[in-house]
């Protein structure tokens, strides 16, 4: 097991770096779309959040990540002593009518065949997404964590319609006509995801690359009166047996799938990982299920993480672990400080449980 750590894309730089190789990590997952250029509520020194206008604007349609782009934040993260294991999320300007089966899906679908060959010719080994026409919504913030700390959390449903031009919490269409989206049924939406990996998973195969599915997040049956896909750890192996490419695999959120309210959320870990489907982790702490949860720190909430990571050793599992979300501290610096404590809780834990590529205590 590897220890790694997100970065947003305005945190791409040497000093998120070195940040990194400091607290231990080896590794980076990245993200190239940028949700804090015009949002009016995300802060850049935190994950973000959005409220009903959702994240801002997406980018631009017509520019696609190329691989040149994707090289060169390899070769800078290299020259301070990382790789880059992962690009997490399509920009919804790229790829929005795949999610909404619209006029210019054809296009669309040719756009990520591309991003997907620029991530093998970068020698990026994964692309993680989220099959979801709402995105992450719903959420909120509070002093929810130990001493007051603030962390994020949902206090109810929230579905809210989504207006015309919004798609994945970003606006791709700011001249939109009035009005909502109009809803779509579950079965729709299954049949869009299977339509899909039939036609990338050849293209991710060629290129080296698995597509890595993440969890709905907050994981409910709705968002923004949006059917979800994968809102239960059960439902993960409904995506898996949609296509049995090897390049089919998941980004495996375990605060995500701790809040669904069907539970088993530790059998979970053994099943997928015993499937060799995991491709990287996500692994934060929470206490409570949806609709009502809090996020914590990383050894306060109800996750066992130590037993995640056994069973994840014990199942052969070999690749990244990130904090995907951390408390922001009360300091100079929140979000250093958080994300500072939960590398080096996990850390510790990745020796205590006696995995090799570590260094071990004598």
């Amino acid at each position: 097991m590897k220890l790694g750590l997100g970065l947003y894309r305005h945190q791409l730089d040497p000093d998120h770096y070195r940040f990194a190789r400091q607290a231990g990590c080896t590794h980076l997952v990245i993200h190239l779309v940028d949700y804090f250029k015009s949002s009016r509520s995300n802060r850049p020194g935190d994950q973000p959040l959005g409220d009903h206008t959702g994240w801002g604007l997406a980018g631009d349609p017509d520019r696609l990540w190329s691989a040149e782009e994707m090289i060169r934040i390899r070769d800078e993260a290299a020259a301070e002593g990382l790789q880059i294991a992962a690009i997490e999320n399509f920009d919804p300007a790229h790829w929005h009518d795949i999610l909404l089966d619209g006029p210019l899906r054809a296009k669309h679908v040719e756009n990520v065949k591309t991003i997907i060959r620029n991530t093998g010719k970068a020698g990026i080994p994964v692309f993680g997404y989220n099959f979801s026409i709402a995105g992450v919504a719903g959420r909120i913030k509070g002093p929810f964590a130990r001493g007051g700390a603030e962390a994020v959390g949902m206090d109810g449903p929230y579905d809210i319609p989504i207006p015309n031009g919004m798609v994945w919490n970003m606006v791709v269409d700011a001249d939109a006509p009035p009005g909502d989206m109009p809803r779509v049924t579950p079965g729709q939406l299954w049949d869009r995801l299977k339509r899909f990996l039939d036609e990338i998973l050849p293209v991710a195969e060629e290129a080296g690359v698995t597509m890595a599915l993440h969890p709905d997040d907050p994981p409910m049956p709705t968002v923004r009166q949006q059917p979800r896909l994968v809102y239960q750890p059960s439902l993960y192996q409904k995506v898996i047996d949609l296509n049995p490419s090897p390049a089919n695999g998941l980004e495996f959120c375990v605060g995500t799938l701790a809040e669904t309210t069907e539970g088993g959320f530790h059998e979970a870990v053994d099943t997928y990982a015993a499937q060799g489907r995991i491709a990287y982790v996500h692994l934060r702490n929470v206490r409570g299920q949806v609709p009502h949860y809090r996020e914590t720190f990383i050894d306060e909430g109800e996750i066992d993480v130590f037993r995640v990571l056994r069973s994840l050793k014990d199942n052969g599992f070999e690749g990244v672990i990130i904090p995907d979300h951390a408390p922001q501290m009360t300091c100079a610096a929140p979000w250093h400080a958080g994300m500072a404590f939960a590398l080096g809780y996990l850390r510790a834990a990745m020796q205590a449980c006696g995995d090799g590529s570590l260094p071990q205590r004598p």
